[in-house]
């Protein structure tokens, strides 16, 4: 795993259709295969404002003035993140429900003709936090960012639409995760406990 690296990421979108709808924000944490963090950064995007739902805008407090002052081109953006990671690794996209992440991305690279940088390969929160609540019998209300993050500890309440707030949690409720999935005993000491109270036994 070593020839991997990890690039935490979280966009806010003007809607949830590629073809339809523009990045607003772009947020990236990369991280080793530990998960060891190296570079962390967040981009406003020049949005189109005929491409961002009123809902959207809401959630995400999007204001045209603000990003009109703060938010740099597509292609910069794309150009500066791409520049960031390792050119000797393979970069998998990771985080929340991280598919549409990269739906938006690919094709905003591929509006700008610039190589997508990222593995085809996808490490998913959800995915983690579901095999978590199978191994430890819990019972999962929603496959989403809050709900995992919530049920780690790790918040209490709504959780902010901010690009880069969204990626650093959901770094931190991955790497609570693996660690409740981690081996408690080492598997010589599981067999231990399970051997010896039937070598005790009598039929």
């Amino acid at each position: 795993m070593a020839e991997f690296a990890f690039a935490f990421m979280d966009c806010e979108f003007g809607g949830l259709d590629p073809e339809l709808h523009d990045i607003t924000e772009i947020a990236l944490i990369l991280t080793d295969y530990r998960l060891a963090e190296s570079v962390s950064h967040e981009w406003k995007v020049r949005a189109r404002p005929d491409r961002i739902t009123a809902e959207a805008a809401e959630i995400q407090h999007y204001d045209a003035a603000v990003w009109e002052a703060q938010a740099l081109p597509l292609r910069q953006v794309l150009t500066e993140l791409s520049a960031l990671l390792p050119k000797d690794k393979k970069v998998v996209p990771a985080g929340q429900n991280v598919r549409m992440d990269v739906l938006f991305l690919e094709r905003g690279y591929r509006s700008c003709g610039i190589p997508s940088p990222f593995d085809y390969h996808v490490i998913d929160l959800a995915t983690l936090y579901y095999a978590w609540s199978l191994v430890a019998g819990e019972t999962v209300q929603a496959l989403s960012l809050r709900q995992a993050a919530t049920a780690a500890g790790l918040v209490q309440g709504a959780v902010p639409h901010r690009a880069l707030a969204d990626a650093r949690l959901t770094l931190e409720t991955f790497r609570h995760y693996v660690g409740r999935l981690a081996p408690r005993r080492a598997p010589e000491e599981a067999l231990a406990a399970v051997v010896q109270p039937l070598s005790g036994s009598t039929r």
